[in-house]
């Protein structure tokens, strides 16, 4: 079987205890979804097949408050509680694919939020490792991805600041949140090769990839973005030192 068929077959197969649940439990929206993808991302540039796919296939309405159900598929973010959003869809699928994800990846989210985006991870990786400081965040967000049956995402309550050491290396690590530097931890937990996409700022913010190759850390800005701001050990000022000589990026 060619490697894409391969790959098409386990993303079924990955999906299949979500869509047994959603075609019981809740209306589908299939059409919702898709004209979310049409409209919103593939107009807007985003190219990757697996990607468009796995945005097509998750009921985004499911990982918003009840109130909130009928907006799930706009243009935009929306709030979750706690301070905290879940990203407008471009944005997800633009981060999705800017790390370039194959299906043995194991990729390191700081940001669980509503897990949204993990369960867009979890359909292109092997396994993502996912931060979140707000406990009710993460204990909410593990109930609802065992509901829709996404069992390859790992959910820690913790400050994310310094990631997840005793799995690492990772070879994509995603913030969902904005420090205004560069945390060392991060990088240092990559392996040769990996990438970590991350919003950098104070207010609005550039959404910047890294690389880290033989010859140091590339750097490239995407686009100018607006999250909530990282928490915790990241609002330390004596941590910005460091981070502030490689958000220089091109």
């Amino acid at each position: 079987m060619p490697e894409r068929n391969r790959f098409k077959a386990g993303l079924d197969n990955a999906f299949a205890p979500l869509r047994n649940w959603a075609m019981g439990k809740i209306p589908a929206r299939v059409n919702e979804r898709s004209a979310m993808v049409s409209t919103q991302i593939a107009a807007r540039g985003i190219k990757n097949p697996d990607v468009l796919a796995a945005m097509r296939a998750i009921p985004r309405h499911e990982f918003v408050p009840p109130t909130l159900r009928d907006h799930a598929y706009e243009d935009g973010a929306l709030p979750i509680g706690n301070g905290q959003t879940i990203s407008q869809p471009y944005i997800v699928a633009l981060m999705t694919e800017a790390l370039g994800l194959t299906k043995d990846c194991r990729v390191l989210e700081i940001g669980t939020g509503c897990g949204y985006q993990s369960a867009v991870l979890a359909a292109l990786c092997r396994k993502v490792y996912s931060l979140e400081i707000i406990a009710e965040l993460a204990d909410e967000t593990r109930q609802r991805l065992a509901r829709l049956g996404i069992d390859n995402v790992e959910i820690r309550n913790a400050d994310g600041y310094r990631g997840w050491p005793e799995e690492a290396p990772f070879d994509c690590i995603m913030v969902t949140a904005a420090p205004d530097h560069i945390p060392e931890h991060l990088i240092a937990q990559l392996k040769e090769g990996g990438r970590l996409i991350i919003p950098v700022g104070e207010g609005s913010q550039d959404l910047m990839v890294f690389t880290l190759t033989k010859g140091g850390l590339q750097s490239k800005r995407l686009i100018p973005v607006r999250f909530v701001p990282m928490t915790g050990e990241a609002m330390n000022p004596a941590r910005r030192r460091w981070g502030n000589q490689h958000a220089d990026g091109h």
